[in-house]
Parts: structure tokens; sequence; C-alpha cells
């Protein structure tokens, strides 16, 4: 998947998706005039804008951005406005809608590209890319100004998968159908890049917010579901349904690289079973803890230089979306316009049934800051990863774990295991470990270079060889904790091995405090590593000290030093969380 940097585009101005119903739109759509500036403004409140009349053989044209998956219903109205002669201040109306992904228009205007005030009006899939179009210095103005449909946002299986989870009499919440996708080939669970796609960032906020409620390790269990889910993503939402298994098809439905179920909008899902037979048909999952809502904004595209026929044209287009006529476009093509009594039709088109709970009302709309941590999570819990773990070898490490029956060495063993499986063929893994004279004078060895672990050599990948060694790790027979020049030594090393474009950090596990008299000191580590560390090309250290003989507050002063963070665990099999959750703080940071 592509790459992404950490986002401005949810700061504290940001606007959140916004509820709405019919009523609501038709009531915007007859004062947003007041709204606009300039003569149109004035001429509403004069009550001289006249949006009837005959045209007399003058037209004003009108060009409209929109997204996708609602161009064609924008067409549609345009056809209607065209055959039945609608008109603006006497001027019939001919509309031209052209369709363009969300996230690269919001991005054209954000940077003022050349050809972005082409169009007078702009209908995204949500608001959160009107938010992220202003952001930029030299921004194309946009201006909201109503909403013009909406549609929920589920999960959608083929029959076989959605059968096997109980649809439609079980329910579930976003953690618990996304959970399952986590077990094995039991549910492959595809979306769309969070960072271009407002389906899957919603559905990931939501799916956040859900796994915090279900306890205290909530964030590491949505960084893990993330990273689950990044495994099968697609660059946008128009390319999603393309990875769906046939379910008539046994092949398809045993085919690892094809999904069983999808984050989906229920319009999405609507327009793929209208063509879709009656066996790949979807079913749809509505989560039992609030379905995020696409709200489709009408905007205003750079008004300050557009016409006053121009201006009150598309305001006129966008009353008629609000009219009947335009309404019953909108449901015809799987569009919500009044979420407080949703069409019957419509939801089973979309696959939907009782009792899922596609009439309740939708999850509170997410705050910017929770918008801003879930990117931030995403990019850097998902992007390519460079990490180097360095283990301590000390003797201790043969110690048990009270409660268990095994070594710290054993446990840590394992829970580094279970880490090493959450990444991917793309991701950059090595391996050292540590302590005192392990190797000639030195506290540390280096036992795999840090590569990509789906590279192969000798036959086998880089994963197989980082098993082995993690296998292969023992504690050494007298061995002291050789912590501070075994920290510098990886950290030049990982500093001088930056690599553009990936989450770059250091890994430490250590059970105890510095035990090498012939070390520097921390004091002077803690100044060589901050004379290292480059904000414009960061290598984060997380410094976890295990056991009751670490000392927290030494592995907290290092970590500081490099931006990272230092942690303590009672159990060594708490690794693997902590170093997700470290990446989540990470992420946050940025």
């Amino acid at each position: 998947m592509g790459r992404h940097s950490l986002p401005d585009e949810y700061g504290a101005d940001a606007v959140a998706p916004r509820r709405r119903t019919r009523g609501r739109t038709v009531a915007i759509a007859t004062a947003l005039v007041l709204v606009v500036a300039g003569g149109t403004a004035l001429a509403a409140r004069s009550g001289l804008l006249s949006f009837g009349g005959t045209c007399d053989g003058r037209t004003v044209h009108l060009d409209i951005a929109a997204s996708p998956d609602i161009a064609p219903a924008l067409r549609d109205a345009a056809d209607l406005a065209r055959k039945n002669h609608l008109t603006s201040d006497g001027q019939c109306l001919d509309t031209r809608v052209q369709a363009g992904d969300s996230y690269k228009i919001a991005d054209a205007l954000r940077k003022g590209r050349k050809g972005t005030g082409d169009y007078e009006a702009w209908v995204p899939d949500s608001s959160l890319w009107i938010q992220r179009a202003g952001l930029g210095g030299n921004a194309t103005p946009v201006t909201a100004v109503g909403n013009t449909a909406s549609s929920p946002i589920g999960i959608s299986m083929v029959p076989s998968a959605a059968k096997s989870m109980g649809w439609p009499a079980k329910k579930y919440t976003w953690a618990q159908l996304t959970g399952a996708a986590m077990e094995g080939d039991k549910l492959r669970l595809g979306t769309a890049d969070p960072a271009r796609s407002a389906t899957g960032l919603l559905a990931l906020t939501q799916l956040g917010a859900s796994a915090k409620k279900s306890g205290p390790e909530g964030d590491t269990q949505a960084a893990a579901m993330a990273k689950a889910l990044s495994q099968r993503t697609t660059d946008s939402d128009g390319r999603l349904t393309d990875t769906l298994a046939r379910d008539s098809s046994g092949t398809e439905q045993g085919n690892p690289r094809r999904n069983q179920a999808l984050i989906l909008s229920e319009q999405s899902s609507y327009r793929y079973n209208a063509t879709a037979g009656d066996k790949d048909g979807l079913e749809l999952f509505y989560p039992k803890d609030g379905s995020p809502q696409l709200d489709y904004p009408f905007a205003l595209v750079d008004e300050g230089v557009k016409s006053t026929d121009e201006r009150r044209a598309a305001l006129r287009f966008m009353t008629l979306l609000g009219e009947d006529a335009g309404v019953r476009i909108l449901d015809k093509h799987g569009f919500r316009t009044d979420d407080e009594e949703p069409s019957d039709a419509l939801v089973a088109g979309a696959g939907g049934r009782s009792p899922q709970p596609y009439a309740a009302s939708e999850s509170e709309p997410p705050t910017d800051k929770e918008l801003q941590e879930t990117l931030g999570m995403w990019t850097i819990t998902v992007q390519s990863a460079r990490i180097t773990v360095v283990v301590d070898a000390s003797a201790s490490m043969a110690n048990y774990v009270p409660g268990r029956n095994q070594s710290r060495m054993e446990v840590t063993k394992a829970s580094m295991l279970q880490a090493l499986a959450t990444f991917t063929p793309e991701d950059e893994i090595g391996l050292w470990e540590f302590a005192t004279l392990l190797d000639g004078n030195r506290d540390y060895r280096k036992l795999v270079p840090t590569e990509r672990l789906g590279d192969r050599k000798s036959g086998g990948t880089q994963r197989d060889r980082l098993s082995e060694a993690f296998s292969g790790l023992r504690p050494v027979p007298g061995g002291a904790t050789g912590l501070y020049d075994t920290t510098l030594a990886a950290y030049e090393e990982a500093t001088s091995s930056y690599r553009n474009g990936k989450f770059n950090a250091l890994v430490v596990v250590t059970d105890g405090a510095n035990q090498d008299p012939g070390s520097i000191s921390r004091s002077n580590l803690v100044s060589r590593l901050q004379s290292l560390a480059d904000p414009q090309h960061p290598v984060p250290l997380i410094a976890i000290a295990v056991g009751p003989d670490a000392d927290k507050d030494e592995v907290e002063q290092i970590a500081g030093a490099t931006g990272g963070s230092g942690h303590q665990v009672s159990d060594p099999a708490e690794i693997h969380a902590v170093i997700l959750k470290a990446i989540v703080e990470a992420g946050a940071k940025g």
C-alpha cells in the first residue's frame, strides 16, 4: 500500500461529519443563500432571488465535481433539470458532473492547483474533505452550504461468511466483527485506505472507540486490528469490491487473496448488490455500537471569482436535490434522504435485515482529536517499519517469572515471536543480543541484520532467520547487563541507516539496570543520544524494563533523550502489547 505522512488535516478547527434528515436538508436549502457572499445574500434578504420562470433560450452552465459514488445520482438530477427546463433567475440550468476521488480533489484544492476553480460546486462523500481542503496556505476557498444525502457505514459479507457469523439475528460491536477477522482465515476483512477513504477513516475511528470500551488494552487491540486490516487494504473505495470472493465459487472462497467481508457504506453495498447475482449479493451487518455516517456535503468552490449567475445556479441545483424529484433520484441510487425513517427497500437492497439495528441512531460524530489520533495511529502502525530489536541476554534472564513455569527469556522469546507475526513482508526487522563481554570486549552481538522480512537468502526469508534467532536466544552464564554501551551502539547504527518513508525505531528489552562498570555513564549516554536524535529523521527508542530488578526511571530517561518512550512490565508476555502501545503513542505525537 502507499505510504502517507502524518496528518495536519484534522486540527482544532476540523468539521466532524454532521447528522442530517431530509427536513434539515430542505431547511438548509431554503436558508443557505444567507451564507453566500455579495449579491446572492443581498438578493435573498431582499426577496429578489428567483428560482422560477422560463429560460427564454438563456442558459447558465454549471460544473460540479463529485465523489464517484454520488456522481451518477447528480448526473440524473442534471438530466432531469435539463428535461424540465429548470431555471435559476430565468436561465435554464446546464449542469455537468465530473466524478473524482474526494481525497484527490481535497488535496488539489488544498494546494490551490490550477484547474481546481473550474467547477462551481463540489460534493465529496464526507465533510472531512471540506476541512482538509481548507488547510493549505494557497488553498482554493471552499464553502460548505448543506448536505445532500447520507449513508451509514457497516460491514458487508458474502452470504456464506454472514451465515457463519449468525446474520441477521446476531449483533456485534465493531471490535467484535473486526476481531473475528484476526482469527486466521475465518473472516478475511478488507477496507479502503483510511488515509484516502472517509469510509475507512470513520470506521477505524469507530473501531478504536469500540475497542477502548472492551478494556484497558483497547489501544493495543485497535492497533493490532489496524495492522491486520492494513494487509487487506485498497488505495481507494472504488477498487474495494473488486477484491471480493464470489460466494458461489468454491475456488474463490478459498483464495486467501480474496476478501469475504468489506467495510462499506450502505450505499456501496446497495450498488454492488444491484448488479450481483442472487448468490453473490452481500449481507450487511450494522454494528450495534453505532454506524458512522457519510454525509455528502454540498460546497461552493472559489465563489469569490464566480459570477452571481453561477453561484445562484449552484444553489438552485442543490435545492433540487431536496425536492421530491431529487429525493426520488437519491433514493433510487441507494442514498438515505431521511435518517430517521430509512427506506425498507433501500436497507433490503443493501443486504440489511431486521433485527440488525439499521434504523438506530447513528454513532456520535468523532471529535477532531479522535480523527487525528486515529489517522496518526494508522500511519505509524501500518506504514512499513524499520526496527532493530535488542534483547537482554544477561544471566538474570534465566530467572523464573512468578506464576509461570518459564524463565524470563522463554517468555520474552514467545512474546517477541508474537510481535514478529504482526509485521508485513515490507517491514525491516533486525535482532541484537547483549550481556557483558558477550563478543570480545563488546557487550553486544548482532544476530540478524535489519533487513526486509520478505527478502530471501539461502532458501529462507528474513522472517525465517529472525524466528530461528529469537528461538535460539539463551541467557549467558555469568553475563551482566551491559545496557549503556549497547544502547549507544545500536542507536548510532539505527540513525545512520535511517530509511525515508518508514517508521524507524529501536526497541531495547532489559531486565536490569546497567551493570558494566567500564561503560559510559548514564548522563554521557543521554547526552550522546540527544546529539544523535534528529527531529527531521526521527528514530524513537522504545525501552522496555522487564521484572522487578529493572529501573523504570532509567529506561524512561534514556528513551526520552530520543523522543521515544520507556515502559515497565512485570511479565515479559506483555512485551508485544507494549511495543504496539508505544507505536500508537509515537503516531499520536506525530
